[in-house]
């Protein structure tokens, strides 16, 4: 460990990285029992290193029951038979680095599994005890407690208390099974900066900080606005409140006790976007996803606003903005970007959906989005099976679904199965390569082969080349470090001036002229000196 880090400011790797997110459980499975594991993620990252991504931030795998996809952790500092063992992501650590690749791994504050040991002595201990007080504990409303003390929802559908049988009621802002932490009391931050150095000191590079805005409440707990509720606001008594900054000033301090440039992400629902550029002021987080980028709809003027609001914000407090399109809770952005009509976030789509989306408009616009975030300023994220082109998979039978939103809300939600699907990597392997046994824990669509990546490595006009060809050239012409300068294109287009490179972007209907200049990349196949409808182009001008 050091007390100063390896770069100057504004050097630190993090700025600029393009980095790829490993859902564990549906990335490669070496075991055969159709999970994905920390293996499988071992043996797949050579294909990494080659699609030229910086880093790998990977989605939970410590010790957990899996109600919720390993987002109920049990132990922080274990990892879960099912994705193996401490060993294995030692192994995985040391590999990345040789291959050139920092390890960003999930961390989740706001609460823990029902089985983890603390809640576990929660349930044995009495109201009122120690025990209790590291979670948010509290008697219920009525004359004899049966209502509960507020009228806050789960994210994931209906109460957000649950009661246990000696009356008290504890808070669960997600599902039954993850108990809400009270960040009030002393042993909750002291138990992570353990967390923290415990992984640190293995070797991982930073740390994804789940449902970041989420950890205080406010005090008193108030009754959140009825209308609130009802349309699933992510400002209320229990996001965003002020005091979760100092959390993130002590995590900062903790990963300055080591040295080469370790970093803190935020996912932060919060709005607008100077609320969010909170959480990455210099003495704080270092990234935070761009969630107000990722819910642009596809619209010239509207993205040209959030572009420039992002850059001014983030940089107001010397940041990078940090793009992103889709991830693990979101419709994959190739479906998403051309549903119609666009469903209420955290829905979710299924086969009985309104919306809808024409497979050809959606891999065109798709590409289109990516080309046009890759060659933005700042740090951006890939969502693992985005480079094939992948679509939100729709139709999960019911029974197969295991998403709690889906459950808890009697279907209603359809939840984020449809993103989650393990990816394919050999067309005619079992499982599409993902697995030794074909075996999957989401069922894998008949359409998977021609996603393959086998089917798409060195073919020209591929979406895996495309990806592969704008990571290659983003890095040589340093468009991560660069800046933008808007061009004027007509109402229908978006085009800006990034160095030596010209991004033109066609939103609208009418054909786009190119610049003069050489052509470096283009989403998807030219037929003229002119781009169509949902095509991104990058010229090399002088």
């Amino acid at each position: 460990m050091s007390d100063v880090t390896t770069t100057q400011s504004g050097a630190e790797w993090w700025r600029t990285a393009v980095i790829y997110q490993v859902y564990p459980r549906s990335f490669a499975d070496a075991s055969g029992d159709g999970i994905g594991d920390l293996a499988g993620i071992a043996d797949r990252l050579p294909h990494l290193a080659a699609l030229g991504v910086d880093a790998v931030w990977l989605s939970p795998f410590y010790r957990s029951p899996q109600h919720d996809a390993g987002y109920d952790v049990a132990d922080y500092r274990d990892v879960d038979p099912l994705f193996g063992s401490l060993a294995d992501a030692d192994r995985l650590i040391a590999e990345a680095h040789e291959l050139g690749l920092k390890i960003v791994v999930d961390l989740v504050p706001n609460h823990t599994s029902n089985e983890h040991e603390w809640f576990q002595e929660a349930l044995r201990a009495a109201p009122g005890s120690p025990e209790r007080a590291r979670y948010v504990f509290r008697d219920g409303k009525g004359p004899d407690g049966a209502e509960p003390p507020n009228n806050w929802q789960s994210v994931f559908g209906g109460p957000a208390w649950t009661r246990l049988a000696d009356g008290q009621w504890y808070l669960h802002i997600f599902d039954t099974s993850q108990p809400d932490l009270d960040w009030l009391n002393p042993e909750v931050p002291d138990m992570f900066d353990d967390v923290l150095r415990f992984w640190l000191d293995r070797g991982v590079d930073g740390f994804r900080v789940d449902v970041a805005h989420g950890l205080m409440k406010a005090p008193g707990l108030p009754d959140i606005d009825e209308d609130a509720v009802t349309t699933g606001s992510m400002e209320s008594p229990f996001f965003g409140q002020e005091s979760v900054h100092e959390v993130y000033r002590r995590w900062h301090q903790v990963l300055a006790e080591y040295d080469g440039d370790r970093m803190l992400c935020a996912e932060a629902w919060v709005h607008p976007l100077s609320k969010m550029a909170r959480f990455v002021r210099s003495d704080e987080m270092h990234q935070a996803f761009n969630f107000v980028y990722l819910e642009t709809p596809w619209d010239a003027r509207r993205l040209r606003e959030v572009i420039d609001e992002s850059i001014a914000e983030f940089g107001a407090v010397g940041a990078p903005s940090t793009w992103v399109l889709s991830n693990h809770d979101t419709i994959r952005h190739r479906t998403r970007l051309a549903l119609v009509p666009q469903p209420p976030h955290g829905v979710g789509i299924g086969p009985t959906s309104e919306s809808k989306a024409d497979p050809v408009v959606s891999l065109r616009r798709g590409r289109a989005a990516t080309a046009l975030m890759l060659a933005l300023p700042g740090g951006a994220y890939v969502y693992q099976g985005e480079e094939l082109g992948l679509p939100e998979v729709v139709d999960i039978p019911a029974e197969a679904r295991q998403d709690p939103t889906f459950h808890r809300t009697n279907g209603e939600m359809w939840g984020r199965d449809g993103c989650r699907v393990p990816i394919p990597w050999e067309a005619d392997a079992p499982g599409y390569g993902f697995s030794p046994t074909g075996e999957s824990w989401l069922p894998q669509p008949a359409s998977w082969a021609e996603y393959a990546r086998d089917r798409q490595a060195g073919v020209a006009g591929s979406t895996l080349e495309m990806y592969t060809q704008a990571l290659r050239l983003r890095r040589e012409h340093g468009l991560g470090a660069g800046t933008v300068e808007w061009l004027d294109v007509g109402p229908g287009g978006i085009a800006f001036r990034n160095g030596d490179v010209v991004v033109i972007a066609n939103i609208g209907h009418d054909a786009i002229d190119l610049p003069s200049g050489q052509l470096l990349l283009a989403s998807t196949e030219l037929h003229a000196a002119s781009l169509r409808a949902d095509e991104t182009a990058w010229v090399l001008v002088r």
